[in-house]
């Protein structure tokens, strides 16, 4: 099976636009480009509240957004990471996702937009996320969430920052973390993996953009074995969190998924994987281009309440 048709047309609409790849313009035009996303002609669904505040992390003022399904205490919640490659995106790429995410799991969803590499490179993103996880632990009550029932996830480098998140969450004992999902996540940077190679262009993402994303990111060697860098160099992985991990067929990241579902399992780390046939990297935001993209809410809302013990 090849690419679903709608991802073919979407992919073909894309190039007509004739945007400079991520290498190949400064930084304020790719960004300015981001504000191109399809995602942000989503209808936004109506929610019981979102609400808009502000956190002081460990540098910088965070901007979060709490998504709130209904009035009822003690919800579960899931501290959310975005993508964009560490360098790119914003919260409003994501409100209609995590708008329905939100709806479709009923637990509370808290995002943060977190400070983006160059200006800021690692470890300034991964700190401000573990931050979050610790405000938002040390503020269950007042969030009206049940402290024990608290996951973390991302995709894309927002997976990378859930995963190093979640390995940072055991080595401090901050909390005993319910799961980590774990979107297409790129955790390995030297991509010596297969779909790097065979999907490396005509696919979205491509495996040089993601080269340069990691270089911005972390702009030296010396993080190389550095398991809040890079998830995948950790010596082991036992004791984090069960995992989630959901991946997309035609994505050169594809096999880093697998390789970290399969690193999981063997330290003996419950691991739950599913890919999505002839979809590509950026599933989780084209609603309105694939029904596989509703799929997706629906599997991460399923899947997270299997593990929650609840039953929706």
């Amino acid at each position: 099976m090849g690419l679903k048709p709608e991802i073919t047309q979407y992919l073909r609409q894309r190039a007509t636009l004739g945007l400079p790849a991520v290498w190949q313009a400064p930084l304020e035009v790719i960004r300015a480009n981001s504000h191109l996303s399809v995602a942000l002609a989503q209808p936004l669904i109506d929610l019981f509240e979102v609400s808009h505040k502000v956190i002081s992390g460990p540098t910088s003022n965070l901007p979060v957004r709490i998504y709130r399904p209904s009035n009822e205490k003690n919800l579960p919640a899931l501290v959310f990471y975005h993508g964009g490659g560490w360098v790119l995106n914003f919260l409003d790429i994501y409100e209609p996702a995590l708008r329905k995410l939100a709806k479709v799991g009923e637990f509370v969803i808290i995002a943060v937009e977190y400070q983006k590499a160059p200006e800021h490179p690692y470890p300034a993103a991964f700190e401000d996320c573990f931050y979050t996880l610790e405000w938002v632990v040390e503020n269950a009550t007042n969030l009206g969430i049940d402290q024990t029932l608290i996951g973390i996830g991302g995709d894309s480098a927002g997976g990378n920052l859930a995963s190093a998140v979640a390995i940072k969450a055991r080595d401090t004992n901050l909390i005993s973390l319910a799961y980590q999902l774990l979107i297409y996540p790129c955790n390995d940077k030297e991509m010596n993996y297969e779909s790097a190679t065979k999907y490396a262009t005509d696919f979205g993402l491509t495996t040089q953009a993601m080269k340069w994303f990691w270089d911005q990111y972390l702009q030296s060697s010396k993080y190389d074995s550095d398991p809040y860098a890079i998830p995948a160099s950790a010596k082991s992985l036992s004791g984090v969190a069960p995992a989630l991990i959901f991946a997309a067929e035609f994505d050169p990241l594809v096999d880093d998924a697998k390789n970290y579902h399969s690193k999981l399992i063997k330290d003996s780390v419950s691991s739950f994987y599913k890919e999505y046939s002839g979809q590509i990297h950026g599933l989780f935001n084209l609603s309105g281009v694939t029904d596989d993209a509703e799929l997706l809410y629906s599997d991460i809302a399923e899947n997270i309440n299997l593990i929650l013990g609840r039953d929706k």
